[in-house]
């Protein structure tokens, strides 16, 4: 099964095939990326709510995991997405 087919078989609703799209887009080799959702929320049209639900089904389905980030003030900072190997063939 190819790498994105198994995402599409899965139960998520479409934002979050659409958010995961967006985060494997900007990973880098490492599957890494740390777009904030206000940034994913324009660049793919959703709205910031549904782009955080989004993230959520996705961290609740095992496709990524959000680590949260901090400045040196202790203010936040945008999260870092790690896009997971999940499924057979990844």
């Amino acid at each position: 099964m190819q790498r994105l087919e198994y995402l599409y078989r899965s139960d998520l609703p479409s934002r979050a095939i659409v958010v995961y799209m967006y985060l494997a887009d900007r990973a880098g080799q490492k599957g890494t990326c740390f777009p904030s959702v206000p940034r994913i929320a324009r660049d793919t049209g959703l709205s910031i709510n549904t782009v955080r639900r989004a993230i959520q089904d996705l961290r609740r389905a095992g496709f990524v995991l959000v680590d949260e980030r901090f400045r040196w003030n202790g203010a936040d900072s945008s999260n870092l997405y790690t896009l997971t190997e999940v499924g057979p063939g990844w």
